[in-house]
Protein backbone atom coordinates (compact mmCIF):
# COMPACT_ATOMS: atom_id res chain seq x y z
CA UNK A 1 0.00 0.00 0.00
CA UNK A 2 1.41 3.37 -0.56
CA UNK A 3 2.01 5.89 2.05
CA UNK A 4 0.93 8.88 -0.01
CA UNK A 5 -2.83 9.65 0.48
CA UNK A 6 -4.21 10.15 -3.02
CA UNK A 7 -5.25 13.77 -3.63
CA UNK A 8 -9.24 14.17 -3.56
CA UNK A 9 -10.41 14.50 -7.21
CA UNK A 10 -10.89 18.38 -7.87
CA UNK A 11 -14.39 19.38 -8.24
CA UNK A 12 -15.39 21.86 -11.14
CA UNK A 13 -15.29 25.35 -9.85
CA UNK A 14 -13.06 24.24 -6.61
CA UNK A 15 -9.72 27.68 -6.58
CA UNK A 16 -6.87 24.84 -5.89
CA UNK A 17 -4.33 28.02 -6.93
CA UNK A 18 -4.54 31.42 -5.28
CA UNK A 19 -1.64 33.98 -6.19
CA UNK A 20 -1.61 37.58 -4.20
CA UNK A 21 0.85 40.11 -5.26
CA UNK A 22 3.87 37.96 -5.80
CA UNK A 23 7.03 39.26 -6.20
CA UNK A 24 10.59 38.00 -6.87
CA UNK A 25 13.13 40.13 -7.07
CA UNK A 26 16.80 39.53 -7.61
CA UNK A 27 20.12 41.51 -5.85
CA UNK A 28 22.36 42.17 -9.41
CA UNK A 29 26.33 43.06 -8.50
CA UNK A 30 27.82 45.86 -10.50
CA UNK A 31 30.45 44.30 -11.45
CA UNK A 32 34.12 46.19 -11.31
CA UNK A 33 32.78 49.43 -12.80
CA UNK A 34 28.72 49.03 -12.54
CA UNK A 35 26.29 49.82 -10.08
CA UNK A 36 24.63 47.05 -7.93
CA UNK A 37 20.61 46.92 -8.52
CA UNK A 38 17.86 44.67 -8.47
CA UNK A 39 15.87 42.97 -11.36
CA UNK A 40 12.12 43.21 -10.48
CA UNK A 41 11.36 39.79 -12.37
CA UNK A 42 7.93 39.93 -10.77
CA UNK A 43 6.53 42.35 -9.44
CA UNK A 44 3.05 42.39 -8.24
CA UNK A 45 1.14 39.64 -9.66
CA UNK A 46 -2.51 37.66 -8.43
CA UNK A 47 -4.60 35.51 -10.46
CA UNK A 48 -6.95 32.14 -9.24
CA UNK A 49 -6.83 29.33 -11.11
CA UNK A 50 -10.00 26.87 -10.90
CA UNK A 51 -9.95 23.02 -11.25
CA UNK A 52 -10.21 21.95 -14.52
CA UNK A 53 -9.49 25.20 -16.08
CA UNK A 54 -6.40 26.35 -18.28
CA UNK A 55 -5.29 29.97 -17.24
CA UNK A 56 -2.20 30.98 -19.77
CA UNK A 57 0.36 33.27 -18.72
CA UNK A 58 1.85 34.94 -22.00
CA UNK A 59 4.23 37.53 -23.09
CA UNK A 60 7.35 38.46 -24.35
CA UNK A 61 10.87 36.64 -23.31
CA UNK A 62 11.69 38.41 -19.82
CA UNK A 63 8.53 39.23 -19.03
CA UNK A 64 8.25 37.10 -15.86
CA UNK A 65 6.55 33.52 -17.35
CA UNK A 66 8.72 31.12 -16.27
CA UNK A 67 9.91 33.06 -13.10
CA UNK A 68 6.16 33.29 -12.06
CA UNK A 69 6.39 29.19 -13.02
CA UNK A 70 9.33 28.43 -10.55
CA UNK A 71 7.48 29.97 -7.69
CA UNK A 72 4.13 27.92 -8.29
CA UNK A 73 6.11 24.90 -8.01
CA UNK A 74 7.73 26.41 -5.33
CA UNK A 75 11.56 25.86 -6.91
CA UNK A 76 11.75 29.33 -5.65
CA UNK A 77 10.26 31.62 -2.24
CA UNK A 78 8.66 34.47 -3.59
CA UNK A 79 10.53 37.83 -1.83
CA UNK A 80 7.12 39.03 -1.48
CA UNK A 81 3.08 37.95 -1.71
CA UNK A 82 1.36 35.09 -0.63
CA UNK A 83 0.83 32.27 -2.20
CA UNK A 84 -2.39 29.07 -1.53
CA UNK A 85 -2.38 25.55 -2.79
CA UNK A 86 -5.44 23.46 -2.40
CA UNK A 87 -6.10 26.16 -0.02
CA UNK A 88 -3.27 25.85 2.20
CA UNK A 89 -0.77 28.54 2.13
CA UNK A 90 2.96 27.68 0.80
CA UNK A 91 5.53 27.82 3.35
CA UNK A 92 9.30 26.55 2.83
CA UNK A 93 8.03 23.60 4.79
CA UNK A 94 4.76 22.96 2.27
CA UNK A 95 6.30 19.43 1.30
CA UNK A 96 3.61 17.63 1.10
CA UNK A 97 1.69 20.69 -0.83
CA UNK A 98 4.58 19.60 -3.63
CA UNK A 99 2.90 16.66 -4.62
CA UNK A 100 -0.14 18.35 -5.49
CA UNK A 101 1.73 20.47 -7.99
CA UNK A 102 4.23 19.24 -11.05
CA UNK A 103 6.09 21.04 -14.24
CA UNK A 104 6.25 20.20 -17.39
CA UNK A 105 9.66 21.80 -18.95
CA UNK A 106 9.70 23.12 -22.30
CA UNK A 107 12.71 20.92 -23.44
CA UNK A 108 11.77 17.11 -23.33
CA UNK A 109 15.09 16.73 -24.69
CA UNK A 110 17.12 17.85 -21.66
CA UNK A 111 14.22 17.29 -19.03
CA UNK A 112 14.66 13.29 -19.23
CA UNK A 113 17.62 11.62 -17.49
CA UNK A 114 19.38 10.10 -20.94
CA UNK A 115 20.81 7.06 -18.11
CA UNK A 116 17.26 5.73 -17.13
CA UNK A 117 14.99 3.92 -19.04
CA UNK A 118 11.29 5.02 -19.18
CA UNK A 119 10.50 2.50 -16.30
CA UNK A 120 12.53 3.87 -14.28
CA UNK A 121 11.73 7.66 -14.88
CA UNK A 122 7.84 7.01 -14.13
CA UNK A 123 8.05 5.03 -11.07
CA UNK A 124 11.01 7.50 -9.46
CA UNK A 125 8.54 9.23 -7.95
CA UNK A 126 6.77 6.63 -6.66
CA UNK A 127 10.23 5.26 -5.63
CA UNK A 128 10.79 8.04 -3.92
CA UNK A 129 7.23 9.16 -2.08
CA UNK A 130 5.70 6.05 -1.45
CA UNK A 131 5.86 2.69 -0.19
CA UNK A 132 4.75 0.87 -3.13
CA UNK A 133 6.11 -2.57 -4.09
CA UNK A 134 8.12 -2.86 -7.35
CA UNK A 135 5.12 -4.85 -8.93
CA UNK A 136 2.49 -1.86 -8.21
CA UNK A 137 5.09 0.30 -9.23
CA UNK A 138 4.94 -1.18 -12.74
CA UNK A 139 1.25 -2.12 -13.15
CA UNK A 140 0.85 2.07 -12.08
CA UNK A 141 3.76 3.18 -14.89
CA UNK A 142 1.68 1.11 -17.59
CA UNK A 143 -1.44 2.56 -16.53
CA UNK A 144 -0.14 6.05 -17.23
CA UNK A 145 1.56 5.40 -20.21
CA UNK A 146 -1.31 4.22 -21.59
CA UNK A 147 -3.03 7.03 -20.76
CA UNK A 148 -0.29 9.45 -22.90
CA UNK A 149 -0.53 6.97 -25.58
CA UNK A 150 2.91 4.92 -24.73
CA UNK A 151 2.85 1.71 -25.84
CA UNK A 152 4.22 -1.11 -23.41
CA UNK A 153 7.40 -1.94 -24.86
CA UNK A 154 8.07 1.26 -24.18
CA UNK A 155 8.75 0.65 -20.68
CA UNK A 156 12.11 -0.99 -21.34
CA UNK A 157 13.76 1.88 -23.85
CA UNK A 158 15.77 4.68 -23.42
CA UNK A 159 14.75 8.29 -24.01
CA UNK A 160 17.39 8.80 -26.86
CA UNK A 161 15.35 6.21 -28.59
CA UNK A 162 11.94 8.33 -28.72
CA UNK A 163 10.93 11.50 -31.09
CA UNK A 164 10.47 14.57 -29.72
CA UNK A 165 6.63 14.41 -29.18
CA UNK A 166 7.16 11.08 -27.48
CA UNK A 167 9.49 12.08 -25.13
CA UNK A 168 7.03 14.75 -23.92
CA UNK A 169 4.39 12.21 -23.13
CA UNK A 170 6.67 10.93 -21.05
CA UNK A 171 7.40 13.80 -19.29
CA UNK A 172 3.37 14.06 -18.76
CA UNK A 173 3.51 10.70 -17.76
CA UNK A 174 5.89 11.27 -15.28
CA UNK A 175 4.80 14.41 -14.00
CA UNK A 176 0.79 12.55 -13.66
CA UNK A 177 2.34 9.84 -11.33
CA UNK A 178 1.96 11.38 -7.82
CA UNK A 179 -1.83 12.38 -8.65
CA UNK A 180 -1.11 16.27 -8.84
CA UNK A 181 -4.20 18.82 -9.04
CA UNK A 182 -1.99 21.20 -10.96
CA UNK A 183 0.26 21.05 -13.52
CA UNK A 184 2.89 23.75 -14.54
CA UNK A 185 3.32 23.83 -18.29
CA UNK A 186 6.23 25.79 -19.20
CA UNK A 187 6.29 26.20 -22.70
CA UNK A 188 5.50 22.71 -23.03
CA UNK A 189 4.91 22.11 -26.81
CA UNK A 190 7.17 24.60 -28.50
CA UNK A 191 10.35 22.81 -28.94
CA UNK A 192 8.45 20.15 -31.02
CA UNK A 193 7.40 20.24 -35.08
CA UNK A 194 3.91 21.99 -35.09
CA UNK A 195 2.33 18.56 -36.46
CA UNK A 196 3.40 16.82 -33.20
CA UNK A 197 2.12 19.92 -31.20
CA UNK A 198 -1.63 19.07 -31.88
CA UNK A 199 -1.16 15.86 -30.79
CA UNK A 200 0.18 16.70 -27.67
CA UNK A 201 -2.28 19.47 -27.07
CA UNK A 202 -5.05 17.14 -27.60
CA UNK A 203 -3.62 14.50 -24.99
CA UNK A 204 -3.38 17.46 -22.24
CA UNK A 205 -6.96 18.08 -22.71
CA UNK A 206 -8.23 14.79 -22.86
CA UNK A 207 -6.49 14.32 -19.43
CA UNK A 208 -7.51 17.60 -18.07
CA UNK A 209 -11.26 16.45 -18.60
CA UNK A 210 -10.59 13.00 -17.37
CA UNK A 211 -8.50 14.06 -14.02
CA UNK A 212 -9.99 17.43 -13.40
CA UNK A 213 -6.62 19.06 -13.27
CA UNK A 214 -5.67 22.40 -13.57
CA UNK A 215 -3.43 23.97 -15.71
CA UNK A 216 -1.07 26.92 -15.67
CA UNK A 217 0.37 27.25 -19.03
CA UNK A 218 3.44 29.40 -19.88
CA UNK A 219 3.59 30.22 -23.34
CA UNK A 220 4.85 33.14 -26.27
CA UNK A 221 2.29 31.86 -28.92
CA UNK A 222 -1.06 33.00 -28.84
CA UNK A 223 -2.28 30.22 -31.49
CA UNK A 224 -1.21 27.34 -29.05
CA UNK A 225 -2.85 29.49 -26.74
CA UNK A 226 -5.98 30.12 -28.59
CA UNK A 227 -6.55 26.54 -28.68
CA UNK A 228 -6.04 25.33 -25.24
CA UNK A 229 -6.78 28.26 -22.70
CA UNK A 230 -9.66 28.99 -20.69
CA UNK A 231 -8.25 32.34 -19.17
CA UNK A 232 -5.20 34.70 -20.15
CA UNK A 233 -3.12 37.23 -18.14
CA UNK A 234 -1.06 39.30 -20.48
CA UNK A 235 2.77 39.70 -18.37
CA UNK A 236 4.88 43.00 -19.67
CA UNK A 237 7.91 43.74 -17.63
CA UNK A 238 7.19 41.57 -14.34
CA UNK A 239 3.43 42.88 -14.09
CA UNK A 240 0.13 41.40 -15.31
CA UNK A 241 -1.09 44.56 -18.20
CA UNK A 242 -4.54 42.12 -19.56
CA UNK A 243 -5.96 39.68 -17.70
CA UNK A 244 -9.43 38.01 -18.62
CA UNK A 245 -11.23 35.03 -20.36
CA UNK A 246 -9.63 34.27 -23.43
CA UNK A 247 -12.72 34.75 -25.71
CA UNK A 248 -12.84 38.32 -24.26
CA UNK A 249 -9.37 38.57 -24.90
CA UNK A 250 -8.97 37.38 -27.95
CA UNK A 251 -12.42 39.17 -29.29
CA UNK A 252 -11.66 42.45 -27.58
CA UNK A 253 -8.00 43.32 -26.22
CA UNK A 254 -7.88 46.57 -24.17
CA UNK A 255 -4.31 47.01 -23.56
CA UNK A 256 -2.39 47.91 -26.66
CA UNK A 257 0.07 45.46 -25.92
CA UNK A 258 -1.88 42.67 -26.02
CA UNK A 259 -3.23 44.16 -29.22
CA UNK A 260 0.00 44.08 -30.62
CA UNK A 261 0.75 40.40 -29.80
CA UNK A 262 -2.40 39.27 -30.86
CA UNK A 263 -1.65 41.50 -34.42
CA UNK A 264 1.65 38.89 -34.84
CA UNK A 265 -0.24 36.19 -34.32
CA UNK A 266 -1.22 33.80 -38.01
CA UNK A 267 -4.46 32.83 -38.49
CA UNK A 268 -5.11 30.37 -40.71
CA UNK A 269 -7.78 32.27 -43.11
CA UNK A 270 -6.28 33.65 -46.48
CA UNK A 271 -9.19 36.29 -46.77
CA UNK A 272 -9.10 37.23 -43.35
CA UNK A 273 -7.18 40.72 -43.33
CA UNK A 274 -5.45 42.07 -40.27
CA UNK A 275 -3.21 44.96 -40.11
CA UNK A 276 0.21 44.03 -38.47
CA UNK A 277 0.71 46.61 -34.87
CA UNK A 278 4.92 47.03 -35.05
CA UNK A 279 6.26 47.97 -31.91
CA UNK A 280 9.09 50.10 -31.79
CA UNK A 281 12.19 49.67 -29.56
CA UNK A 282 12.97 46.81 -27.66
CA UNK A 283 11.77 45.20 -24.33
CA UNK A 284 13.02 48.00 -21.55
CA UNK A 285 15.63 46.62 -19.10
CA UNK A 286 14.03 45.12 -15.70
CA UNK A 287 17.05 46.95 -13.86
CA UNK A 288 16.03 49.99 -15.35
CA UNK A 289 12.50 50.15 -16.10
CA UNK A 290 10.63 53.49 -17.82
CA UNK A 291 8.89 55.25 -15.18
CA UNK A 292 5.08 56.01 -15.67
CA UNK A 293 3.96 53.01 -18.02
CA UNK A 294 6.59 49.98 -18.64
CA UNK A 295 5.24 50.06 -21.94
CA UNK A 296 5.34 53.81 -23.06
CA UNK A 297 8.02 54.18 -24.86
CA UNK A 298 6.71 51.27 -27.06
CA UNK A 299 2.92 52.35 -27.04
CA UNK A 300 1.43 54.47 -29.93
CA UNK A 301 -1.59 55.51 -27.26
CA UNK A 302 1.15 56.58 -24.56
CA UNK A 303 0.59 59.96 -23.46
CA UNK A 304 2.05 62.33 -20.34
CA UNK A 305 0.19 60.32 -18.03
CA UNK A 306 1.37 56.75 -19.09
CA UNK A 307 5.37 58.98 -18.88
CA UNK A 308 4.36 60.26 -15.03
CA UNK A 309 2.26 57.79 -13.55
CA UNK A 310 1.98 53.73 -13.83
CA UNK A 311 -1.61 52.42 -14.22
CA UNK A 312 -3.73 50.33 -12.15
CA UNK A 313 -4.97 47.21 -13.17
CA UNK A 314 -8.59 48.43 -13.86
CA UNK A 315 -11.56 46.17 -13.95
CA UNK A 316 -14.35 46.41 -16.64
CA UNK A 317 -16.89 43.79 -17.14
CA UNK A 318 -14.94 40.27 -16.84
CA UNK A 319 -11.74 42.38 -17.96
CA UNK A 320 -9.01 43.45 -16.03
CA UNK A 321 -6.34 46.03 -17.95
CA UNK A 322 -3.71 48.44 -16.69
CA UNK A 323 -3.93 51.31 -19.22
CA UNK A 324 -4.45 54.89 -19.39
CA UNK A 325 -5.59 55.19 -22.68
CA UNK A 326 -7.27 51.41 -23.38
CA UNK A 327 -8.43 50.36 -26.84
CA UNK A 328 -12.14 51.15 -27.92
CA UNK A 329 -14.38 49.15 -30.39
CA UNK A 330 -13.56 52.61 -32.82
CA UNK A 331 -9.64 51.24 -32.51
CA UNK A 332 -9.86 48.02 -33.00
CA UNK A 333 -12.09 48.31 -36.41
CA UNK A 334 -9.24 50.74 -37.55
CA UNK A 335 -6.77 47.59 -37.05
Amino acid sequence: MSDVTMARPATAGEIVVEAHDLQRFYDVGGGMFGKPGVVRALNGVSFSLEAGKTLAIVGESGCGKSTLARLVTMIEAPTAGSLLIDGEPVTASSASLRRKMQIVFQNPYGSLNPRQKVGAILEEPLKINTSDDAATRKRKAFEMMDRVGLRTEHYERYPHMFSGGQRQRIAIARALMLNPKILVLDEPVSALDVSIQAQVLNILMDLQRELGLAYLFISHDLSVVRHIANDIMVMYLGKPVEYGTAEDVFAAPRHPYTAALLSATPIADPAHKKHRIRLSGELPSPLAPPRGCGFNPRCWKAGDDCRRDEPPLHRDGAQAFACFHPLTESDRRME
